[in-house]
């Protein structure tokens, strides 16, 4: 079976064609620059050759309709016609309290994705847009939606309720949602698959940290709390996003700077976490070459950074009652060494025993890193969204037939 993951953002569309038989990637890229001045496709075939194909990309459907037509071309396609495509899976972001798993995509489930545009305003759209696009460009493949915020709707009210008026709650789903939550499903399993461990019977913490960066606190299979929440600008320091922060700097700010709502927003999403306190990126390898070069903003920067996971880490393990296993994931934590020492030194007392030796030199490939003597084992699995994407399509259109 041949299924098509798309990722559908404001100013891209990522993509994979799996063939899920022999989880083979046929094809994968993304169309880049969406509606601005030198958008582009970029193409990565099955033997790891790139395509860059410049053009004008207006909108979604657009970039999707050259996203087929290269996986047909005759120069760098990977299939005949477009009919070996048997499902497309849609990566959504938010599904609100609708959707506590991945669905077949109906008029019932746009509607609701509709509805949650309030609550995500820039994601849910473009992610409609492509939903729409392979309607009108495959009428007759069947789509799944799968949710970033569906695995953490196992939650328990005590941890996704916000302390605010309760009718505010009721009347515009005001909550901790949490997102990633694709990344944490797949990288909890995947972890417990590669160390023998029962899924069912385990109490894990997953840290994704990227740009973009959460925490999960996993209990049997279920999470049970996640650091992200109304929006993604909750909890850990990001690249770009505050995280965690007093509500009145906020208004402190709006009346200091005479900024409105958009502008705070922009403030606190697009300039502030590394990117914020460093000065120099958002990129954490700038900025740890530039704390080694002794720039004390960038040092700090790092220091926070590294600080909020491993209150958030000490934190997920009262929660949990103690952990079994901590997973990172993620840009940062696949391929920052530096990162992953820094977080769990110290947390002897809780029976993490964390072997620098094994964690050395480790990016992007899964590894045991805490000693064999450790109560709580450490590990790094990168993660793969997509394919998880593809399986939960794969599944729900077998359960179809």
């Amino acid at each position: 079976m041949k299924i098509l993951v798309l990722n559908c953002g404001s100013s891209s569309v990522k993509y994979k064609l799996f063939e899920m038989d022999t989880r083979e990637v046929l094809a994968s890229g993304g169309a880049e620059k969406i509606g601005m001045k030198g958008s582009f496709l970029k193409h990565i075939k099955q033997n790891g050759d790139k395509v860059m194909l410049e053009g004008e990309i207006l909108e979604q459907r657009t970039a999707i309709e050259y996203i087929l037509g290269v996986l047909i071309s005759q120069n760098h396609g990977c299939i005949s016609a477009l009919e070996e495509i048997n499902a497309v899976g849609h990566r959504v972001v938010h599904g609100g309290e609708e959707f506590n798993q991945s669905v077949l995509i109906t008029n019932e489930v746009i509607g609701k994705i509709e509805e949650c545009i309030d609550i995500a305003p820039l994601h849910n759209p473009p992610n409609l847009a492509g939903i729409q696009s392979i309607s009108d460009l495959l009428p007759d493949v069947m789509q799944v939606a799968v949710f970033d915020t569906a695995f953490h709707q196992t939650m328990p009210e005590t941890a996704y309720m916000y302390a605010i008026p309760y009718q505010l709650y009721t009347k515009y789903g005001i909550r901790r949602y949490g997102f990633h939550g694709t990344s944490h499903r797949y990288v909890s399993r995947r972890a417990c698959e590669f160390l023998n461990l029962d899924y069912e019977n385990t109490k894990i913490i997953t840290v994704h940290i990227g740009n973009g960066a959460s925490a999960a606190a996993i209990k049997n299979g279920k999470s049970i709390d996640t650091s992200m929440g109304f929006t993604p600008i909750e909890g850990l320091m990001m690249g770009t996003r505050s995280g965690d922060m007093d509500l009145g700097v906020v208004t402190f700010l709006m009346e200091k700077e005479m900024i409105g709502s958009q502008a705070t927003s922009t403030l606190f999403n697009k300039y502030s976490g590394v990117l914020g306190v460093s000065g120099v990126s958002s990129d954490m390898r700038d900025v740890e070459d530039a704390a080694k070069e002794g720039n004390q903003r960038a040092q700090l920067a790092l220091d926070m950074y590294n600080y909020r996971i491993r209150k958030y880490i000490g934190a997920y393990m009262a929660t949990l009652d103690g952990a079994d296993l901590v997973v990172f994931t993620g840009g940062v934590g696949e391929n920052s060494p530096e990162t992953r020492e820094k977080v769990c030194s110290g947390f002897d007392y809780a029976g993490l025993l964390f072997d620098s030796e094994a964690n050395a030199n480790v990016r992007g490939k899964e590894k045991l890193l805490s000693k064999s003597e450790s109560k709580v084992k450490v590990a790094v699995i990168p993660t793969d969204e997509e394919f998880l994407i593809a399986s939960d399509t794969m599944k729900i259109v077998n359960d179809m037939k």
